[in-house]
């Protein structure tokens, strides 16, 4: 499904002023503090997005850590392991954990008394709901429905404001039959488009792939687009011909269902997908399109996010 853009593009200048009135550096690329009016718009999304939750979802929020084992056993090594955050502490006994500060005050490295916990840092919102789901038995024949967030992590540094290594992530996740996945996911990626439009943003809905690692990564994300596993609504935030990703929907297929034991009544292996908004690339996008002055906005777009 393709939607032209409208002529409307964004310039390297209007993200300069974005990040000097919006988004303050860290000292680490992709990693920002983000001022009042930024999360004035981050909030008035999530109330958007809210209302237009569909009946019957749970409301979940996670923090940003999960289990490592729980990440290892839905195959995230397997397809993403360059973009894992895994939590480390100092361990050991009271001796072993001085000696690393001394080594530290003493201006060497200290790092080698890091071990690893049993803690990942999540790289999207809905990992942790799929073992919690498989620990309640199986999927009722309606299927069910999470309205999931979290704070998110990707190693990826990069200087590009639309590519952080922290980020916020919204989600609602399906589980059932691949006809109930199916209808969940083109319903939305209509509804989708309904937000986008009342939020007075230029966009297309495309074919994409996730990407996964190396060589056998590549013929994985071949195979995805091929079979239409993956669509993204692309917003022109650096440009029109570099658009950025703001939602994505997605088809799973068994692979979680397969990987938790999630079953139909039947005893056939449930099917997942969901529609997945990037908060702070859609917060971006709006300021990009609309400008940083938030009185200047269209009115219709200030009553949408009630700002």
């Amino acid at each position: 499904m393709n939607v032209a853009f409208k002529e409307r593009k964004s310039s390297t200048r209007a993200l300069d002023a974005i990040a000097e009135a919006l988004l303050l550096p860290s000292g680490i690329d992709g990693i920002y503090a983000r001022t009042a009016s930024f999360e004035d718009i981050v909030n008035g999304l999530t109330s958007l997005i809210s209302r237009n939750r569909e009946p019957g979802a749970e409301v979940l929020r996670f923090p940003p850590v999960m289990s490592r084992r729980q990440l290892e056993k839905s195959g995230y090594l397997k397809s993403f392991p360059h973009f894992l955050g895994c939590v480390c502490c100092l361990d050991g006994d009271e001796a072993q954990i001085r000696g690393a500060v001394d080594r530290f005050e003493a201006g060497e490295d200290w790092t080698p008394g890091l071990s690893p916990a049993d803690l990942v840092l999540s790289p999207a919102a809905c990992y942790p709901v799929y073992p919690l789901a498989a620990s309640r038995g199986d999927v009722p024949a309606e299927g069910l429905l999470f309205d999931v967030a979290s704070d998110c992590f990707r190693r990826e540094p990069s200087k590009d404001l639309d590519r952080l290594q922290s980020f916020r992530m919204r989600e609602f996740v399906r589980m059932g039959t691949p006809e109930q996945i199916d209808d969940f996911r083109q319903r939305w990626m209509i509804r989708a488009q309904e937000i986008a439009a009342q939020l007075g943003l230029t966009w297309r809905i495309d074919h994409a792939s996730d990407p996964f690692f190396g060589r056998g990564g590549k013929l994985m994300a071949v195979s995805q687009v091929e079979q239409a596993l993956k669509f993204e609504l692309l917003v022109p935030v650096r440009s029109a011909e570099e658009p950025t990703a703001c939602m994505s929907f997605n088809n799973h297929r068994d692979h979680f269902g397969g990987a938790w034991n999630l079953r139909l009544a039947g005893g056939a292996v449930a099917h997942t997908g969901c529609v997945a908004f990037g908060i702070d690339r859609l917060a971006l996008a709006l300021f990009a399109t609309h400008g940083i002055e938030l009185p200047r906005w269209p009115t219709a777009v200030r009553k949408a996010l009630g700002v």
